[in-house]
């Protein structure tokens, strides 16, 4: 049974052929059927449900979009709106699964994190709108943005900050400044502070903006009741009634008003019709049951109450822990029927989030009943701490100290004291802790010292040996397991070590046979046997790989490096899923503290799109070593691919300080904080890289960027030189006085540095910046005419083929360009960007077979939002305009802020005679402010529409 929430308040060829040449095409996790059938029966379902859900018929709407999933599960905008509808129906577990279906499938973020959060608050994880990355604002549209800091700012009130509570008002006033509903908002945060006089203000405020809104006069309404100007409020409920004659919280409060002012014969008239507008709402039963006992009808007060308990205690306790009137309701209930057990667990919950509620009077009264006075008495001092002049809370207070004298747990911590001693294997300890939390030179440093006073320490060698592979130092590496070896000949760890760091420095017959010679000594070293079938996999010999990984599970079948390997080879070979469950077992069967098995896993769902999948796999690694730089960055990288630059922002500013002045991983964490627009952090962390290694090339590269970026084109300059003054050799140093030079608009010298950099040292880079400079040259004939002559010496390099392919489309070249996406695709038969690109040209050129290219480019990466608008669009031209509607439906969800999409959606849906969508779309795509192709159509189109 699904559990309720009882209480709720037009160029063919446009920007798609201008993906960079350098990026390739995502792989494929699943496969989306495009049949026209299927879509068409789901798409139709969809489309009633969309009907009955603005007829407000929520369970039709439901079980027209639950069979619509039944026809087509991958259609996303089906489990948008099934989340958004189950929401109104109450179901917000139901809803928030839905939702995060929707999500995963890849509706964007912004369409659906408000009512996300509304689900997640309803089920009572507050907490989480703060702790899930999802819900932070940063990178929302500023309406939407408002929208989610007003939920969180219920939220910071549910949890009892109601510091930031108003905090999150003022920012969502500021962002949405038209907007009743944070003023709304600020109302009920207002009384909860007692602050009446600002409330009333937030109340008019309200008012003003929407003065026909019947939430806005409710809440003032409220105000006025709290502040006991009684004929006011009633008269506010009484207009907010006319107004929404379901407005259920005006209701209830003007029943228990019409009850206070003795009218109850009103009262009654006013749950009659609750109860038939809201038959599962539990308020209407407790009033029928206060209206009961003061008519003395004992019998029909009691079924009252078991009416709110039986409605209530079903709902799980998580669901209503900051929905202190609830619990209050059902607690009173429970304590009217007797039940003090129950009645104690839910007033317990009121006086957690209340602990000045006029409940804390009942609960205190249970805990004397049970001969708890200690707790009765703390209760009713925090309760007398709001109400000091309450006689009755005094009195009772008075008994229980007379049943038992106060007395206060005094606790005290004790302090330990660490001793250092200089030892060898305190050295070694200290250095292998260095290294573990990030700081790897001073690491290095305490090892190296270490075995320096003494060889013999096998244990400050071997941590050395781990730290140099893992630093690509595979040299230094080798020449300190020979020493191992020489001491040891027979150990076959040391002959297993040999072959991890001669594989590494590539030399494969001497890995192999250090491995084999390991295994030779002692053939129960699993790890020996996983590394050489580490060494068949990078051969492609995978059956043999898998053979040999298989005979080392048969012996441990909790054996995690094995499985990894096995997920290794699943990937490659195209089995995602197995990869997946190969990892997923590695990381269940690690050992305590091991974080390989995690990172490997957090690196497999970025690099398939799985963002969301990667965030939980980030945030389970933390705890285990939040000090860990890889950790960091892994949790780094997946930040930024939820989008969420502000929080990737702070964990690569903690990164940095944990990198300390080691250069390698300071130039790592600066590029990713490039990537979450922090220049300034950037700019520091490869300060801190240069100021130990002022001749890092890689850190002087990027400084380079960063001071271009910072508009300190002089300094990049400077550096750029510099650069070519130590590696004249390399193209990098010219390549960058080429961008500082392109950046000041100077296409001659930026023309003239590239191609010193491409004679320098020519390479697919080099070629391809100097083709897009070229690009911008008499009609981009330079630029085509250096990209033949290069495939004439290189015919293999498809990077720059692509680039080629790119450039006759965009020149109206069809047939060359057509051509040449058929030959790179005869190579790459599955490059989703060069199917999307092929598609649109066909399209140009009237060919029928747009169509099924363009379904292939879908297939190959289901989740872009672009190539569904290829596809969408030609298929509107096609005249297949069913179809061409749910796809472009989908590809809107997924990117809601692409202005050229949401133009194709509008254009689609006023020929379907849908022109309030139509006109929706259309006019949210001309105020995004973004310049697409498509805009004077889009003009053209709102016109038509008006």
């Amino acid at each position: 049974m699904t559990t309720k929430n009882p209480i709720r308040k037009s160029s063919l060829l446009h920007r798609h052929l201008l993906i960079p040449a350098i990026l390739t095409c995502a792989m494929v996790l699943s496969s989306a059927s495009t049949g026209a059938q299927t879509i068409s029966k789901a798409g139709k379902l969809y489309e009633d449900a969309l009907i009955r859900f603005d007829k407000k018929d929520l369970p039709g709407a439901i079980i027209q979009l639950k069979n619509a999933i039944q026809a087509d599960p991958n259609m996303l905008q089906v489990h948008a709106l099934l989340g958004k509808v189950l929401i109104q129906n109450g179901e917000v577990a139901a809803a928030e699964v839905a939702i995060l279906e929707a999500m995963r499938l890849g509706v964007a973020r912004a369409e659906l994190v408000v009512p996300l959060a509304q689900s997640f608050i309803e089920q009572g994880k507050q907490q989480q709108i703060f702790d899930d990355p999802r819900f932070n604002p940063a990178g929302l549209p500023s309406q939407v943005q408002a929208q989610l800091l007003v939920m969180r700012a219920g939220a910071y009130a549910d949890l009892g900050d109601m510091r930031n509570a108003l905090k999150s008002v003022d920012e969502a006033k500021t962002l949405d400044p038209r907007s009743a509903s944070p003023l709304l908002a600020e109302v009920a945060i207002r009384i909860r502070n007692r602050q009446f006089k600002e409330a009333t203000e937030a109340a008019d405020r309200a008012i003003m903006l929407a003065p026909d809104l019947a939430d806005a006069i409710y809440k003032k309404g409220s105000v006025q009741h709290v502040a006991g100007d009684l004929p006011s409020a009633l008269a506010a409920y009484d207009k907010a009634l006319n107004l929404e004659p379901g407005h259920n919280d005006a209701r209830i409060s003007r029943i228990g008003l019409l009850m206070d002012l003795g009218r109850t014969a009103d009262a009654k008239v006013d749950i009659a019709e609750l109860k038939t507008r809201a038959p599962g709402d539990p308020r209407a039963a407790y009033l029928q049951a206060l209206i009961a006992e003061r008519e003395n009808k004992p019998a029909e007060a009691q079924a009252a109450l078991r009416e709110v308990t039986e409605l209530l205690d079903p709902v799980p306790m998580s669901f209503i822990r900051y929905r202190p009137q609830i619990l209050m309701l059902n607690g009173l209930a429970h304590f009217g029927l007797n039940q003090r057990e129950k009645a104690k667990l839910y007033l317990e919950g009121v006086y957690r989030a209340q602990n000045g509620s006029s409940a804390s009077k009942v609960l205190a009264r249970i805990y004397l009943d049970q001969k708890d006075s200690s707790k009765a008495i703390d209760v009713l001092e925090n309760y007398l701490r709001a109400q000091p002049r309450d006689g009755q809370a005094l009195t009772m207070l008075a008994n229980a100290h007379m049943a038992a004298g106060r007395y206060a747990k005094a606790a005290a911590l004790a302090t330990e004291a660490l001793q250092t001693r200089d030892s060898p294997v305190f050295r070694t300890a200290l250095g292998m802790s260095l290294i573990g939390s990030g700081k790897l030179e001073a690491g290095y440093a305490e090892l190296e010292a270490t075995l320096k006073r003494d060889p013999q320490q096998i244990s400050a060698a071997t941590a050395l040996v781990s730290s140099y592979l893992r630093a690509g130092q595979s040299a230094k590496a080798v020449a300190i397991i020979d020493n191992l070896i020489k001491q040891q000949p027979a150990n076959a760890g040391f002959l297993n070590l040999m072959g991890i760091a001669q594989g590494q420095s590539g030399n494969v017959p001497k890995a192999r046979a250090a491995f084999e010679q390991a295994i030779k000594l002692d053939d129960s070293l699993l790890l020996a046997k996983v590394n050489l079938a580490r060494l068949e996999i990078a051969a492609r010999s995978y059956d043999s790989a898998s053979a040999r990984l298989n005979g080392v599970l048969k012996v441990d079948s909790r054996n995690p490096d094995a499985m990894y390997e096995m997920a290794v080879i699943a990937d490659r070979q195209g089995k995602k899923e197995e990869a997946l469950r190969w990892l997923k077992r590695a990381n269940d069967f690690g050992r305590p503290g091991e974080l390989r098995w995690g990172l490997a896993l957090v690196e497999f769902h970025l690099g398939k799109g799985n963002a969301l999948d990667a965030m939980e796999a980030a945030r389970n690694l933390l705890p285990k070593a939040p000090e860990d730089l890889l950790v960091l960055l892994a949790y780094a990288r997946s930040q930024l691919a939820n989008g969420d630059k502000p929080a990737a922002k702070s964990t690569l500013a903690t990164a940095s300080r944990f990198a300390e002045y080691s250069a390698a991983p300071q130039v790592e964490v600066a590029a990713l904080q490039l990537r979450a627009n922090d220049v300034g952090g950037a700019a520091y962390s490869l300060g801190k890289a240069l100021s130990s290694q002022p001749d890092y090339l890689e850190a002087n590269i990027l400084m380079a960027e960063v001071e271009l970026l910072q508009n300190e084109p002089q300094k990049s300059t400077q550096r750029a030189r510099n650069i070519i003054a130590l590696h004249p050799k390399r193209a990098v140093g010219y390549r960058l006085l080429g961008d500082v030079t392109l950046a000041s608009g100077q296409i001659a010298g930026a023309t003239q540095h590239y191609r010193r950099a491409h004679e320098v040292e020519p390479s697919t880079d080099s070629v391809l910046r100097l083709i897009r400079v070229l690009a911008t040259q008499d009609g981009g004939k330079p630029a085509l005419q250096l990209a033949e002559q290069w495939l004439k010496g290189k015919p293999g390099d498809l990077v720059v083929r692509r680039a080629l392919a790119d450039g006759y489309a965009q020149t109206a070249q069809l047939a060359p360009a057509r051509q040449t996406y058929e030959t790179i695709l005869a190579a790459t038969p599955n490059d989703a960007a060069v199917l999307n690109n092929l598609a649109n040209v066909l399209s140009r050129m009237k060919d029928k077979s747009a169509v099924k290219v363009a379904e292939r480019g879908v297939a190959n990466a289901p989740g872009n939002a672009r190539y569904l608008d290829t596809l969408g669009w030609i298929l509107f031209l096609d005249g297949q305009e069913d179809r061409a509607l749910q796809i472009l439906r989908d590809a809107r969800l997924r990117e809601p802020g692409n202005p050229e999409i949401r133009y194709h959606l509008a254009a689609v849906l006023a020929k379907s005679g849908r022109k309030g969508e139509a006109r929706a779309e259309v006019d949210a795509a001309l105020a995004s402010g973004v310049g697409f192709e498509s805009v004077a159509a889009a003009r053209a189109l709102q016109q038509q529409i008006k």
